[in-house]
């Protein structure tokens, strides 16, 4: 596995951060591509609980390097703050203990005034609102796309930094005025994001001449996708998406590293269906989002918001897995549906006289369908101790044969819980 990309298959939280922390174990190199502090990726390690943002689950383990490419959105601040609360915990992130993180000089920089726009723009919207997470990631896309953002290598030049960003306050300062909202103050800003650019200069570097320069030596890379396919700006249920490139493509943009380099596609998905924020949900059901909340489970790792619920939807993975790619599957919490006596899997859509077999792009139509469902008889066993595939009950195993087989895709992984060891490797 000498270069493979994680993606997520569905929409977004579907247990990435393990798979991720799984699979480091086998690579040299764990690079974050897309996306910003709005995602988060959860690892347990024994009765520790981590939630990352920023930097790639990977620096949990250690000898292992860490990149933050050029197409991810950084906020400074937060990113500093990530890295203490890290070594407070025992995490060594710096480049002398053991892990090493570097962070494109070529990164986007998330400001202030992007997360009030987030917010203002939001809250404008009304009942149209798309469910961000206000942390100002799409304002900071915008940026980048209309060649006025401020980015990483900017705040390593002081003067020029502060230049540019009185110009960008003062600009945004009248749209919010326009909303009705404070306006933001160069000062603190200025002040705040300097102190975070001299804590962060010693991991600045080219990532994309770093990269290059492992893969000739034969290093093994990892590209850890955020968010899932189904936001995906181009690919997503549009308007109802983050700001960036989710999916497989997005690894090669956001690192620097071409397709021809990339080996293998790995994509995640839950045994169910998960949502946070607004639009469509084919397959929401409120007694399987009633039973997971009620376990405890299915909240947000950046907003704590419960997550909307629904059966899998084999319909929406097999489309992922063509824009993808997708070599292998794995699949989490299988231990979700261990108290569930009928099961069902979403094998079609039905709207309009129509059957569909892939996932329409029409929003409208989409809001329409229906799903035809298939039923299983649920297990009604404890999976989160088996340690192979023989382990769990016969009718689990005929569940994930049928998932495969339904989204054309190859089980590497199972995941029975959120600890390492609750892992079945095929």
């Amino acid at each position: 596995m000498a270069t493979t990309i994680l993606v997520g298959a569905q929409w977004g939280d579907e247990g990435k951060g393990k798979i991720i922390d799984v699979l480091t174990d086998r690579h040299d190199i764990v690079v974050r591509y897309a996306g910003g502090n709005n995602a988060g990726h959860t690892v347990e390690l024994g009765p520790e609980k981590f939630v990352l943002h920023l930097i790639p689950s990977g620096i949990l383990r250690r000898g292992k390097v860490c990149v933050i490419g050029n197409g991810v959105v950084v906020d400074p601040v937060a990113l500093v703050k990530e890295i203490d609360e890290l070594e407070d915990r025992g995490v060594a992130v710096g480049h002398g203990g053991g892990a090493k993180l570097l962070l494109s000089e070529t990164a986007h920089l998330v400001l202030p005034y992007h997360r009030s726009l987030d917010e203002q723009r939001e809250a404008a919207k009304g009942s149209g609102r798309i469910g961000t997470t206000k942390r100002g990631i799409g304002p900071a896309y915008s940026d980048k796309a209309a060649r006025t953002g401020l980015r990483v290598i900017d705040l390593m030049k002081p003067e020029r930094f502060s230049e540019k960003l009185r110009q960008k306050v003062e600009e945004n300062n009248e749209i919010l005025k326009a909303f009705g909202a404070q306006p933001l103050s160069f000062e603190e800003i200025n002040a705040s994001y300097l102190e975070a650019g001299k804590r962060l200069r010693p991991f600045v570097a080219n990532t994309v001449v770093y990269l290059h320069e492992a893969l000739k030596k034969r290093k093994s890379v990892l590209f850890e996708g955020a968010q899932g396919t189904f936001l995906d700006i181009d690919h997503g249920t549009y308007p109802y998406v983050t700001s960036s490139n989710t999916t497989a493509g997005g690894a090669c943009t956001g690192s620097g590293v071409p397709p021809h380099r990339m080996d293998t596609v790995v994509g995640v998905v839950k045994a169910y269906t998960t949502r946070v924020g607004e639009g469509p949900l084919p397959t929401e059901d409120n007694m399987i989002g009633d039973l997971l909340h009620g376990l405890g489970r299915e909240f947000g790792a950046t907003t704590g918001r419960p997550r909307r619920c629904g059966w899998f939807d084999a319909v929406a993975v097999r489309y992922a897995a063509m824009i993808n790619g997708i070599d292998q599957l794995a699949v989490t919490n299988l231990d979700g549906l261990d108290t569930v006596a009928k099961i069902k899997m979403c094998v079609a859509y039905k709207a309009g006289g129509r059957t569909y077999e892939t996932i329409p792009n029409d929003l409208d139509v989409l809001k329409q369908c229906q799903p035809v469902y298939i039923e299983f008889d649920g297990w009604l066993g404890d999976t989160s101790g088996a340690k192979d595939f023989d382990d769990l009950p016969k009718k689990a195993r005929g569940y994930l044969k049928k998932l495969a087989a339904l989204t054309g895709t190859k089980m590497s992984i199972v995941s029975i819980g959120p600890r390492r060891e609750q892992t079945i490797v095929l």
